[in-house]
Order: C-alpha cells, then structure tokens, then sequence
C-alpha cells in the first residue's frame, strides 16, 4: 500500500496553544501507561494527566505511544507527526491507520479519516474500530447505512461499547427514546464489569430523562461526582434541546458546560450559535454575545469550519439593516414586535412587502390555531445563499430555502436565486406557520407535524395557494412508499431513498389537508394543545381524532388514493403528451402543439410548476392568432398557482389593454411575491393604483421603484410627485416636480403638474 503524507490543515494561520483533549478510550488494547494517565483525566484530575502525558512523549519509546500522548494533550500537530512515523514504521498495522484517522475527525477533515479507515480495512476487513469510525462520520451525516456499520461492528464484538454508544445515539436523535436507552443500560453493564468510566453514559441517560420531560436528572449529579468537570453532562443533553429545536434551553446548558469546562471549545461554538437562534427581543446583544463564545472557541478549536464560518457571517451582518416595527394594527409600541434583518441594498425594495406578509401571516395563524404570540419575531433574508446556509448550519451547500429558531425566521431573499427559481413568499408563509407550532407547543411539535402544517397552510392560506407537489412524490406514492404516520419523523432524519425529505414534506402536508377535511380545522389545534402536553404522535391523533394510528394510516391511504388515482394513472400519458407539447412549440408546429396541451391539461390540470404544458398552449394560441383564448388560458394557468413570472406580466398587461385593471393589480401583487426585483413591474403596479384612486399604495410602489435607483430618474420623480399630489401633500408634491424637471427640463408632463399646483 502506497503512503501518502497526510497534514492537518489550519483553517486560518493563527494556533491555538494545546490544551488537554477529553475522550473516553474503551478497546482492551489501551497501553497499561497510557491508561494510567487516562484515568487521572476521567477523574478531573487534568494537572495530574498531564504531567503523565509529558513524561510519556519525554521517556517512552514507541512513537505510537507518543502520537497517543500528544493527541491527549491537544498538540495535534505534533500528535500528526508521530503518527505519521509510526505509519511508517508500522505499515501493516490496520490500529494505527484508524487511530490517525480519529485525529483527522477530531480536527473536521472527515474525508482524510474515511480514506485511513479505508486503508485500515484494506489490510484487515474486519477491524471493528474502522468501521465504527466510518459508522460515526455517517451518523454526524445522518445517512442511513450508519445502522449496518454499527451492526457489523456489534456482530464482530458485541460488547463494543462505543458502537452501543453510537446506537444509543442515533435512536435518542430519532426519538426512539426507549431504544436508546435499552442500549445504555447494556453499555453501562459493560464498562461497570470493566471497570471503564461511565461518564459519557450518565451524560446520554441525562439526555434520556431530558427527552422524558425530566429535568433534574441523577444522572447529572453522578457524573460531577465522578469528574466535577466533565462538561459533557451538559453538553451532550443540550444536544439533543438542539435537535428538537428548543435553542434557549440549550443555550442555558451549554452555559453550565463551560462553565465547569472553560477549554470544551464545542461548546462555547454550539453556545455562540444557540445564542444567534434564541433571543429576539435583544438581537444586538445576542449577536455580541454570540460573538465572544465564537471566539473563544475559536481559539481552542481553529479547524471548526463551522465556527470559523459564523464568525465571518457575524462580521457580514454590518451589511444588513436591523428595523423594529410594532402591531400590524400600527401600534408601534406594541409587543410584540416584528423584527426585519434585510440587507442594506435590498430594505428599502422588500421591506414593505416582507413586513406586510410577516403581519398578514401572524393574523391568519394566531386566528386558526387560537395562539397569540407573546414575543417578538425576526425575519431575515440572505441576498447570498451561502450566507443563509452559515446562518443555518454552519457551513455552505445545504438545499433548503428557509428554516425557523422559534421566533427567528432566516431564508434565502430573492436575489440569492435566479428570478421565478422559488416563491419568496410562500417561503416566509411557510416558516412563519412553524413559528406558531413552535411556539403554541414549547418547540415538543414532531418534526412532521410542524413540516405538515406549513405546507397545508401554504396551500391553503399562503400567497401561492393550491397544491404543488413535485413529479417524483406521485412516483414515490405509486410505489407504496409513504410511511405510517407513527413513524412520518424518520423520513426527515434518516432517509431511505433519494426525495424521500421531499416525500415526506409533501405525505405531511396531505396529512394535515386531510384531518382538517374530515375532522375540522380545530382538530389540528387540539393536536398541538396535546404535543404541548407532551403526548406522543399516536396519543394525539387518538385523543384529538379518536381513532388508533393504524385506523388513521388506513382512511388516509384511501384519501390519497381518491385524490390521486385518476394522476397516477394518467402520470405516462400524461408527460408524453406534455413533452410533444413543447417539441411541436420548438418545431413551430403551433396546431400539434396546441392539441399535445390540451391532452395534456385534460389529464394533469393541476400541474402548474416547471414545463407546465399551460405555457405552451398560451404561446401556440398567440402564434394561432386567437388572442381571446390565450388570455383565458393565462387566468386558468394563474388560477391553478401559476406563477412564472413572464407569464403574469404577459397577463397583467393584456388584462390591462383588455380595462380589467383590478385584475391586473391583483396579478402584478402575485409577481411581487416570486419576482420583485423587476423596475417595470412597480412602475407598472403603482400606475395601475393611482389610476384606480389607490394613491397610498401607489406611493409605496413609487418608493420602491425610486430605491432600486433606475436610470430614469426624472420618470421616478415625476410618479412620486403624482401620488403625493393625489394625497394633497403639495409639499412633496413640489419637491418631487421640481426634481423631475431639473432632470428633464423639458418633461412635459412634469411642467403641466407644477403649473397645477402654482395655480
């Protein structure tokens, strides 16, 4: 086997000065001298261990003992270098490889420590403790082949207690609380009859009694009697407050963690980052807050990338505007408030339309759910989408438009996509909905339960109404693959097949469509009412329902099965019909377009979304010279929830040449909502207003299109000057004509508006 050199990579160039490294060891084939030193670190003795540690890099011999010693002291450089000598000595050692490859997962280079762990188990397949750390860079993936990996390990050693760990883990993260637990029981047995320490059991049976609504759990005080500075029975419970999106409490434990353990640099970044989520009422602070933590860790921990990337995120936020606006009702001392962080070259453009839509949304929710919201709301819009995911999770790349902290919404804004790519408004629909099942449950809401009641409100309530559910879902639904309600969650945390997060958004949504058709839409509040109680999923739909999960699971197969048989069975049909659509539209073979989209409507009408065959039949009306009937299926296309926004426009202005300038407003209202970047679409708009007496809202339009800074200046001002005219601010009136004309001198118009108001 060929050796590479392998380096540990400094995120930035400044090092952090070592500092002592917590792990618990549990193989049998732990050296007698370093376990020593091990112990006297298990037990909070940290001067003690490290003095061990020193004297083994200054006296011992074997530089794999060395490379031990100097990863338990926290130099990892030098640790790096050991290890490569003692590859180099030892090349057959499959022990070594995997232990080199525990450093590079220490430091964040999980495909360094996949590719030695590979290289273990090419020189012996059945080395357990390879396996088990590409079964633990899975699991931090959540990918799904991370359960056979631990069941390889556990039929190769079956008292393998970190694998046990590992499986402990993944089902508390799943919420197989009672799973999880079986397992630590088990892996406490073990390292008890070893004589091991259990402190990273006590830590996870914490997070078992915090996951059971216990909060003062014995198990803390066992561990602290053990290591009064073990911080991971803090830390490990304020996980699992994470993942189950309660970000304050898990703020206050990871306080309790560095606390006792001032050098757990993952901590004070998981605390920085909790802090980022948490509080809404004083954003300012919260983010300086943050900041320190961030830093600090920072400085023990230089390969974080997610630390290293929420720093840079923090320093980008002076781009961002931060404005407070009080009750949609115009009270603007009222509380709570609504909270905009926009940035700076795109407030003035969105922040009419992002408040509204927050307020209208706030309005309609605390109306059908019976919850008013007790605290204020942040809404953020990243013009970069890269930022949007560090503001998510740390690290760039993640797929998704928005997400939600409680009271904190962040999303991609407008302009980190290509225009019509995503709706921004049924975006913030959508998260504003999980805003109030966060909250209305103190964040106990499953995960499929909150995903369900965002995409039935889009649906329902939202800016884009009408179902939009992506092709690949009516696959997966033909193939049987939708999940029993009881166990929905899982198709969010560990995938099974490619979509399946998709799947089981869109099976939520349907969920939810469907107990509000057959039992009310007060049926879906009383099923928060009992998650706030504390009931699982099962419970609830019984109480609220009064039917067993498998009756449930039962009636909705037959829901979906009546929605969407006639679609399923036309699916084939219907995309051959849809695609010699669009290629008689390439060949201009306008009549065999035409009839292509009909058939193609006729058997899939609701399918408004990407290739929509409504498109072509518009175009082939045009090139057909039936003008009438292309008008007629443009409104068809939009009622459906269309909403390319070409498309709209092309409408908006033929209903505008047609009188049915109301009409008109309303679809330019729509663009704005996927596409309100456009200079024409506001001039258009607030033209459209004043004309039909809505001077106030024309103003705003006109304001709107005066911030995106066009080229004709003079127009901009002229329009301002029309809508304040029509509010009888001659003033402003003046100012703006005035403008207008030192422009344009010869603006005529402009000259006959000041001539009015001189008069």
């Amino acid at each position: 086997m060929k050796l590479r050199a392998r380096h540990l990579w400094l995120v930035l160039a400044i090092v952090a000065p070592p500092s002592q490294a917590f792990r618990i060891e549990y193989g049998a084939d732990r050296p007698a001298e370093l376990a020593a030193c091990d112990q006297a670190l298990y037990t909070g003795q940290r001067a003690e261990a490290r003095s061990c540690y020193r004297a083994l890099l200054a006296s011992n011999d074997d530089v794999r003992v060395k490379a031990e010693a100097a990863r338990s002291l926290g130099d990892l450089r030098a640790a790096n270098g050991f290890f490569q000598t003692a590859v180099e000595a030892w090349p057959e050692d499959p022990a070594v490889r995997t232990r080199w490859g525990e450093l590079f997962v220490e430091t964040h280079q999980d495909n360094e420590a996949v590719r030695l762990f590979q290289e273990s188990l090419e020189l012996a397949p059945d080395h357990a403790p390879a396996i088990l750390g590409l079964a633990s860079i899975s699991a931090g993936r959540f990918e799904d082949r991370t359960r056979a990996w631990v069941d390889e390990v556990l039929e190769l050693d079956p008292d393998n207690v970190g694998a046990r760990l590992l499986l402990a883990r993944m089902s508390l993260e799943e919420g197989e609380v009672d799973a999880g637990d079986e397992q630590l029981t088990r892996a406490l047995e073990i390292v008890e009859e070893r004589g091991l320490p259990p402190l990273e059991i006590h830590a996870l049976k914490a997070s078992v009694d915090l996951l059971r609504g216990i909060e003062q759990s014995p198990w803390t005080e066992r561990a602290l009697a053990y290591n009064a500075g073990f911080g991971e029975i803090y830390a490990t419970p304020a996980h699992f407050y994470v993942i189950t999106r309660r970000y304050r409490e898990a703020a206050e434990l990871y306080r309790s963690a560095v606390e006792i353990q001032p050098d757990l640099w993952a901590a004070h970044a998981e605390l920085g980052v909790n802090l980022l989520r948490g509080d809404c009422e004083n954003p300012e602070a919260t983010v300086a807050e943050a900041q320190r933590h961030l830093a600090f860790a920072y400085q023990g921990d230089p390969y974080s990338a997610q630390t290293v990337n929420t720093l840079r995120l923090i320093d980008s936020l002076d781009n961002f505007v931060l404005t407070r606006h009080g009750s949609a009702d115009g009270d603007e001392a009222a509380d709570p408030s609504v909270i905009l962080r926009l940035h700076r070259d795109e407030d003035l453009v969105l922040r009419p339309y992002v408040l509204e839509l927050v307020n209208r949304s706030i309005e309609t929710f605390a109306r059908r759910y019976g919850f008013e919201l007790e605290e204020s709301v942040i809404a953020e819009l990243y013009p970069e989408h890269d930022d949007f995911a560090v503001r998510t999770a740390g690290l760039p790349g993640i797929g998704l438009l928005g997400v939600t902290f409680g009271c904190l919404v962040a999303m991609d804004s407008v302009s980190a996509r290509a225009e019509g790519d995503f709706h921004w408004g049924t975006t913030l629909w959508h998260e504003m909905a999980h805003v109030f099942t966060l909250r209305a449950t103190d964040h106990l809401v499953p995960r499929w339960f909150s995903e369900g009641v965002s995409v039935y409100e889009e649906w329902s309530t939202g800016p884009l109404p009408g179902r939009h559910i992506p092709l690949h879902v009516f696959e997966a639904i033909g193939e049987d693959k939708l999940l029993p309600v009881a166990e929905l969650d899982q198709g969010f945390i560990r995938p099974t097949y490619e979509n399946q997060v998709v799947v089981s958004y869109m099976q939520a949504g349907l969920i939810c469509e469907f107990i509000a058709a057959n039992w009310g839409q007060t049926s879906l509040q009383a099923m928060l009412v009992h998650y706030r109680e504390g009931l699982d999923t099962g419970e609830a739909i019984e109480r609220s329902l009064g039917v067993t999960p498998e009756q449930f699971d039962a009636e909705f197969g037959e829901y979906v099965a009546a929605e969407f048989g006639t679609v399923l069975d036309n699916l084939e049909p219907w995309q051959r019909a849809r695609d010699a659509a669009w290629e008689s539209a390439a060949q201009g073979a306008w009549s065999e377009a035409l009839a292509q989209a009909t058939r193609a409507n006729d058997l899939f009408a609701d399918y408004v979304d990407e290739g929509s065959a409504w498109l072509v039949k518009v175009r082939a009306h045009d090139e057909l010279g039936d003008a009438e009937a292309a008008l007629q299926t443009l409104r068809e296309y939009r009622r459906r929830g269309g909403y390319a926004p070409a498309a709209l426009m092309q409408l908006a202005g033929r209903l505008s040449e047609s009188g049915s300038g109301a009409e008109a407003i309303a679809v330019l209202e729509d663009v704005i909502q996927v596409a309100p970047l456009q200079e024409d679409l506001h001039a258009r708009l607030g033209d459209l207003l004043l004309e039909a007496g809505r001077a106030d809202q024309a103003l705003v339009e006109y304001q709107v299109l005066a911030a995106m800074n066009p080229h004709d200046q003079a127009s901009v001002h002229f329009r301002l000057a029309q809508a304040w005219h029509a509010l009888e601010d001659l003033n402003l009136t003046r100012e703006h004509v005035l403008h207008a004309l030192e422009i344009a001198p010869h603006y005529r118009e402009a000259q006959q508006l000041l001539l009015e108001i001189v008069r």
